[in-house]
């Protein structure tokens, strides 16, 4: 029996929970994986010594003046440049703070916000130039978020806990 063999009615109501359930979960993959990469972005950067450095091979201090002068924005990393340590620690923290937020899903709109403006600081100037614009991962990034902006994580997290726990003493 193909699709087109089924009628019509039988065909709407196939299998819905599981597509139920595929609509329910979408967004957990992507969850997943922008949390555990922040993570590890954070983490890298907290324990990369030469990273943390004003200046020398490797460091923020190195990368932030490779690409001053090709960056959408050269006063956002004048901005960087005047305590670049200072700059590399709250980077890596935000990463952290930020993935560790939407893995968990606690204040996951507010966390995948931060998120997409980490994001979007990145691609303004570490990759604004590269070319064609989709080699650069920021902007990729950036958009990644969007989803996790507008609907945060509505099941498997803790957001969704306390909205449950707060209905049922509303209740």
């Amino acid at each position: 029996m193909t699709r087109t063999d089924v009628p019509s009615a039988a065909r709407s109501t196939a299998a819905p929970g599981l597509r139920d359930k595929a609509a329910r979960y979408a967004l957990l993959p992507l969850r997943i994986f922008l949390g555990v990469t922040f993570v590890y972005a954070g983490l890298d950067k907290l324990t990369d010594s030469a990273f943390l450095s004003a200046s020398g091979t490797g460091s923020i201090g190195e990368l932030m003046h490779g690409v001053r002068d090709t960056s959408a924005i050269p006063a956002l990393v004048d901005q960087a440049l005047l305590s670049p340590v200072g700059f590399a620690v709250t980077l890596a923290v935000g990463e952290l703070l930020v993935g560790l937020g939407v893995l968990a899903g606690l204040l996951t709109r507010i966390a995948a916000t931060g998120g997409a403006l980490i994001s979007l600081s990145l691609w303004l100037t570490v990759s604004w130039q590269v070319s064609p614009y989709y080699y650069g991962n920021d902007l990729i990034y950036l958009m990644a978020w969007t989803p996790l902006v507008l609907a945060g994580a509505p099941y498997l997290s803790l957001d969704s806990l306390i909205r449950s726990r707060r209905s049922r003493r509303t209740a």
